[in-house]
């Protein structure tokens, strides 16, 4: 296994007990409940194979069914983000992205936020859609996938910049 591999296999890991065993436990105002394991997928390497990568999506989302028992609305939504993924990158970056250029370290960061926040707003509409799964509570949904957005956000951000390589 060559050392991009074992990095993202260590990451995948490491954001899947951190879900499980310290947020899930947060419930902010009864409904708000952070999802950072969504940083796995979005900041996975850009030129990986395709089709590993959206195997690992939905694995990362299927274990955390598992855990928490929901169904499959988190392998669903993992599955969605990593297929769209491709579109984001090229609306968000560009030419970065046209050119095979982009590297997460070197982006300035509110492209990082833009991207970061258009994967997870349609990951948290999803999940919520799946799991609320009643078109009368439209409003619940729309509430629910926006204020879990701004706190995963807020979170995920925080994490990338704490652990980012200076260079």
């Amino acid at each position: 296994m060559n050392s991009i591999t074992t990095q993202n296999s260590i990451r995948f890991i490491v954001l899947i007990l951190v879900q499980v065993l310290v947020l899930s436990a947060i419930n902010f105002l009864g409904y708000i409940n952070p999802y950072a394991y969504v940083l796995g997928i979005l900041i996975f390497p850009v030129h990986s194979n395709r089709s590993l990568f959206l195997i690992l999506s939905f694995g990362l989302g299927l274990i955390l069914d598992l855990f928490l028992d929901s169904g499959g609305v988190h392998a669903v939504a993992c599955l969605i983000i990593a297929y769209v993924r491709p579109v984001v990158l090229k609306f968000s970056f560009g030419t970065l992205y046209d050119h095979n250029q982009i590297k997460f370290t070197d982006v300035e960061l509110v492209k990082k936020i833009v991207y970061f926040a258009i994967l997870i707003m349609i990951h948290h509409t999803i999940l919520f859609s799946l799991e609320i799964f009643n078109l009368s509570k439209l409003s619940l949904i729309l509430k629910k996938s926006f204020l879990t957005s701004i706190f995963t956000l807020i979170l995920s951000v925080l994490i990338v910049i704490l652990f980012s390589r200076k260079r």
